[in-house]
């Protein structure tokens, strides 16, 4: 039997335009957090587990299509102001990425780790953005801003969870799309052009967001910050995700 129907299978899980969509429609209708997190955190190990099951060479138009995937979404992210969307399509945008790692030949137990690293900021986001809309009713740039004054401690940890997702240095995701780029670099010097610009729209897109929410004047009344237990467990996971893009960086040398 042809593999092509299990790498459009997998397609949805890595997403491929068009099928990309569907991930996005699902995210958007799970309002229960946990079932939001469950979501971000499994559905891209599912697609990797599904290319390793099937140990075929994937096809050459998988890596192209899964680029361009990528820069759509990257592209479309630059105009949302709603940190559930914008992380959808985030996780879109860098799951796809995935497809090149795998068509280079890297093993299965490697890239479900960096799916793993592009999903636990993302994670993150999740709960942060809930948080927002307890305090506010909606989790959406531009609506307030001024966190940076009125919740300090949510704000710096909201900073650098975005961080981690645009994949700034020393985060896991800093490190993947380096070791994405030289792989792409290898199949085709203008792939890896494409992941750099997927990376630079990744930073622009996160640049508008925290400038609608942490900059600004702060609304009245204030609303009631991080507790500092909450703060530590959020600093801790993120100080794991540092050693973790250090530790990467040791293996590349």
């Amino acid at each position: 039997m042809t593999a092509l129907p299990y790498i459009l299978l997998a397609g949805l899980f890595l997403p491929l335009f068009p099928l990309s969509m569907g991930f996005n429609w699902l995210l958007g209708r799970c309002r229960h957090l946990l079932l939001r997190a469950l979501l971000l955190l499994l559905w891209p190990q599912a697609g990797v587990l599904l290319i390793g099951y099937l140990e075929v060479p994937l096809p050459g138009w998988v890596v192209p299509l899964a680029l361009a995937s990528s820069l759509l979404y990257a592209f479309r992210a630059l105009a949302l102001r709603d940190l559930g969307e914008w992380s959808g399509f985030l996780a879109t945008s860098s799951w796809a990425l995935l497809w090149i790692p795998l068509h280079g030949g890297s093993p299965v137990p490697v890239v479900q780790l960096f799916a793993l690293g592009f999903s636990v900021p993302l994670l993150l986001l999740a709960f942060l953005g809930a948080g927002l809309e307890r305090r506010f009713g909606a989790a959406c740039a531009g609506l307030y801003g001024g966190l940076a004054v009125s919740i300090p401690r949510f704000s710096t940890i909201l900073v650098f969870v975005v961080l981690a997702i645009i994949a700034t240095p020393l985060f896991p995701a800093f490190f993947i799309m380096i070791a994405t780029i030289v792989q792409a670099m290898s199949a085709m010097p203008s792939l890896a052009g494409g992941v750099a610009g997927v990376w630079l729209l990744w930073s622009w897109s996160g640049a508008r967001l925290l400038q609608g929410l942490v900059t600004g004047t702060p609304g009245e009344p204030s609303p009631p910050d991080l507790d500092a237990g909450v703060t530590w467990g959020y600093s801790l996971i993120l100080l794991l995700l540092m050693l973790a893009g250090i530790y990467a960086m040791g293996g590349m040398a």
